[in-house]
């Protein structure tokens, strides 16, 4: 099973569709439980579910606090995916514990609704990490560069790889390109490729010279067969591979300087 539900057009992370589940369910055991006793929960369920979501986001925000630095205002663009679900887990906790502390008449309701969610979170999660691939291994792709070259992603087995499949017409694409690029000098030791998914080459051509992208690290896929090879349809996605040539991350979605980070640390952690 890959880590994103694709249905037509639309392509969703199997993340986000487990938080919502257990938020939802969570909601409504808590609201059922309350209603029993004659109460009203609306307010402790979306203080619940801020509080997690502020935790999970600070948490990783304070890791990466230098990626963050230079662009301040980039902390609330959530569109990365930087998330520490165990900080968030560990508030809703503490709030339910607080609620016990002050004797409050919906603590029952309120914690029954936060194991809910704490169960269906990492019970969902162990069975997508058990369903999910197993060693998966750089693609038998191979396509030609904008610099004329022909590159077989097997052969790069020997030194961490990052592949990015993109598109010129793709906003997210272009708006994570600084933080790709910035990464490739801070990493020299790792392979940076990014090929390109379904575009001509004289357009590609005339995008990478204006940023300063080498010719020789963009790959032409005018066929998509790589994204169809790995069942990924959302742009961008982003691949991360060991110098054994195991994929040990993905990314569906835009990367910022914190995300990115936090991937080629798991790099850096298998090597």
């Amino acid at each position: 099973m890959g880590h994103t539900l694709q249905l037509g057009p639309l392509v969703l992370p199997w993340a986000f569709i487990v938080f919502l589940a257990g938020y939802f369910a969570a909601t409504w055991l808590c609201g059922w439980l309350a209603r029993r006793q004659g109460l009203k929960a609306e307010f402790h369920s979306w203080a619940t579910a801020l509080i997690g979501l502020a935790a999970a986001r600070l948490a990783f925000v304070v890791q990466y606090a230098s990626a963050y630095a230079g662009n301040p205002l980039s902390i609330i663009d959530i569109r990365d995916g930087g998330w520490e679900p165990v900080a968030g887990l560990v508030a809703i906790g503490v709030y339910a514990l607080a609620l016990w502390i002050w004797h409050h008449a919906a603590a029952k309701a309120v914690t029954a609704g936060v194991v809910a969610f704490a169960a269906i979170w990492l019970g969902a999660g162990g069975l997508l990490t058990a369903l999910s691939p197993r060693n998966a291994q750089l693609p038998e792709f191979q396509a030609v560069a904008l610099d004329a070259s022909t590159l077989s992603l097997p052969s790069l087995k020997g030194q961490p790889v990052v592949v990015n499949l993109w598109a010129t017409w793709c906003p997210p694409c272009r708006r994570e390109m600084p933080a790709l690029l910035a990464a490739q000098k801070a990493h020299p030791d790792v392979r940076f490729l990014w090929v390109n998914q379904g575009e001509k080459p004289e357009a590609v051509l005339r995008y990478i010279q204006q940023i300063g992208l080498s010719p020789s690290d963009v790959l032409m896929d005018t066929e998509e067969g790589l994204g169809r090879m790995l069942q990924q349809r959302a742009l961008p996605t982003t691949l991360f591979f060991n110098a054994e040539g195991r994929q040990v991350a993905i990314r569906s979605g835009e990367l910022s300087h914190a995300t990115l980070a936090q991937h080629m640390e798991q790099i850096a952690r298998t090597r």
